[in-house]
């Protein structure tokens, strides 16, 4: 069973420095993977972008049930039309790159895995006031 199988498909993300908007560089195929929490980016590139470790040594549980201890920063995400800041993991070389829940939710976008794409999420919930 491949990942199409499970419902799965891939993005290509802009990610750039939220200190120097003009840093950025482009991962093709990150994993949209809303059951985990946080994106995933490889180190390099966050390191590239000068995004520094603002978390450190912060622990994530695989989904094999092991646990792993990686830092984390902030960086401006963008997919198509959608973009938000977020805190992002440094991925080492056998992570994989993921878009996680939190970004999803930054960009208020909701997963069609039947067309493979990021659709918008539609209004915003505002508070009110009593």
């Amino acid at each position: 069973m491949d990942d199409m199988d499970m419902g799965t498909f891939h993005v290509d993300c802009t990610v750039e420095s939220v200190a120097d908007r003009t840093r950025s560089a482009v991962v093709a195929r990150m994993l949209v993977d809303s059951g985990s929490e946080h994106t995933w980016v490889p180190a390099k590139v966050l390191e590239s972008l000068g995004v520094g470790r603002e978390k450190k040594d912060l622990t994530f549980v695989m989904a094999n049930g092991q646990r792993i201890t990686r830092s984390v920063g902030f960086a401006v995400l963008r997919v198509n039309d959608f973009v938000t800041v977020d805190e992002v993991v440094f991925a080492e070389e056998d992570d994989l790159s993921l878009l996680g829940a939190r970004t999803l939710g930054g960009f208020n976008a909701r997963v069609d895995t039947k067309r493979e794409k990021l659709m918008p999420a539609g209004a915003l919930l505002a508070a009110t006031v009593a």
